[in-house]
């Protein structure tokens, strides 16, 4: 697959890039170049390669997904102007 003039002027026109026309073949040399590369890759036999995230191996570090108040809530509302069981206390102001 290659790409003519037309088609770089048209991804640079998409992609809000200022080409100028002398950079044109210059820009579709490099384009034709990246899908040459991408050819060559479609020539690899990948059978049965499982895709991965890390050249190494590791399993994630995952903690126990363990619901707690955080053991704590008397030294939060320890400065509020009134508190009552661990809560905030506030005024009404909805009738």
């Amino acid at each position: 697959m290659s790409v003519d003039a037309a088609t770089v002027r048209r991804v640079a026109h998409l992609a809000r890039i200022a080409l100028p026309e002398g950079d044109v073949a210059k820009m579709q040399a490099e384009i034709n170049a990246m899908l040459g590369f991408v050819e060559q890759l479609n020539e690899v036999n990948v059978d049965g390669v499982e895709p991965m995230t890390s050249v190494m191996p590791m399993a994630m570090k995952k903690r126990a997904d363990v619901v707690n108040d955080g053991e704590i809530a008397a030294q939060i509302v320890k400065n509020a102007p009134q508190s009552e069981d661990d809560y905030f206390m506030v005024p009404k102001v909805v009738e």
